[in-house]
């Protein structure tokens, strides 16, 4: 494989890690697999957010196995699960714990103990975040993005790889709270899970109304994990595919000069510079996760819809025209250019 002249190589050891990586990623996904029935983007998309020490937004109707997934993939990486119903009544407290008064048995004495809460584990679900109060959600994000909770004014760190995936009814929404535009960018992806083939369904008939039992073993460790999110930042990046991302970015925002005339149309808002941050990222954790050890172009094309779609904000006349995000996503990526060839691989 021949990289950019551009870009260095790893260094020895971590492209021995890379490759040692690459390889448990093919277990991972013959693991979940006993499982789980196709949905292999969206298992994709999740474990290299996973690997890129960020989180998910997962939209999908009831019944699509959302929270068998993450229950499979916490397994295959032996990392500890929780889930986490949030509802209207759902308190800040519930979710990262509380200061409680104990006992000790031998001196009568009294004292403060903090009780944890669901938020401490490694992968956390956080089933329907829409229908909790902006005051739990915010406790989640903090927790999302500090990997710490602080109650009583004391600090607690969570156990790393600390993953959370928070999903949302795409067709119910009375009685909810929808997350404001700043904090869904917040998420790496927004993951659509989607209705499975015909052949798949009946797979999944055959599995759930049969005798069929699987177990699924561990594949990677979770001090692998956190192996793999050190060296993600040291994959490198040619520089064309760089200036696709900024290029691919910055036409997405109306207020640009060079923005696209179609944009101007049917985008209110565009994505900021954690959107180029997160399809650099998730363009290094693909690359690792299909044994190269530099990003391509195919890297960044395959993330630009779970990235972008939950951080352009389409105008009234493109949502009344039933324009949907995706669509504008496309479009925006056949109109940017793609620069100089990919690396000779």
């Amino acid at each position: 494989m021949n990289l950019p002249a551009t870009t260095p190589p790893l260094p020895q050891d971590d492209a021995a890690l890379a490759q040692r990586l690459a390889s448990a990623y093919e277990k991972l996904t013959t693991e979940v697999a006993k499982t789980i029935v196709g949905q292999h983007e969206v298992i994709e998309q999740i474990i290299i957010a996973i690997f890129a020490r960020s989180h998910c937004l997962l939209e999908g109707v009831p019944g699509l196995a959302k929270t068998y997934m993450i229950r499979s993939v916490s397994e295959a990486m032996h990392l500890s699960f929780r889930r986490v119903q949030f509802t209207p009544d759902l308190m800040p407290a519930d979710i990262t714990g509380t200061d409680i008064i104990s006992e000790d048995p031998v001196t009568g004495r009294r004292s403060m103990t903090f009780l944890k809460g669901p938020l401490f584990a490694q992968m956390i679900l956080a089933d329907e975040i829409n229908r909790s109060p902006p005051k739990t959600q915010a406790a989640l994000l903090e927790a999302m993005q500090e990997h710490a909770v602080t109650v009583g004014g004391q600090t607690y760190r969570l156990e790393e790889p600390f993953f959370v995936l928070a999903t949302q009814n795409p067709i119910e929404q009375e009685g909810t709270y929808p997350l404001p535009e700043a904090q869904k960018d917040r998420f790496m992806f927004h993951v659509k899970v989607g209705y499975p083939s015909r052949e798949q369904e009946r797979e999944i008939i055959q599995r759930t109304t049969s005798a069929y039992d699987a177990r699924i073993e561990p594949a990677v460790s979770g001090e692998e994990v956190i192996a793999c999110q050190r060296i993600v930042r040291k994959v490198p990046v040619p520089d064309h595919v760089m200036d696709f991302v900024l290029e691919l970015v910055r036409r997405s925002r109306p207020t640009e000069p060079d923005a696209l005339p179609f944009v101007k149309e049917l985008i209110a808002w565009g994505p900021g510079p954690r959107a180029c941050q997160q399809l650099v990222l998730g363009g290094k954790v693909r690359a690792i996760l299909r044994g190269r050890f530099h990003v391509t172009l195919d890297d960044i094309e395959a993330l630009a819809y779970p990235v972008l779609r939950h951080r352009i904000v389409p105008t009234f006349n493109a949502e009344a025209e039933g324009i949907q995000v995706d669509h504008i996503v496309k479009r925006i990526l056949d109109a940017t250019p793609k620069g100089e060839a990919q690396a000779v691989m």
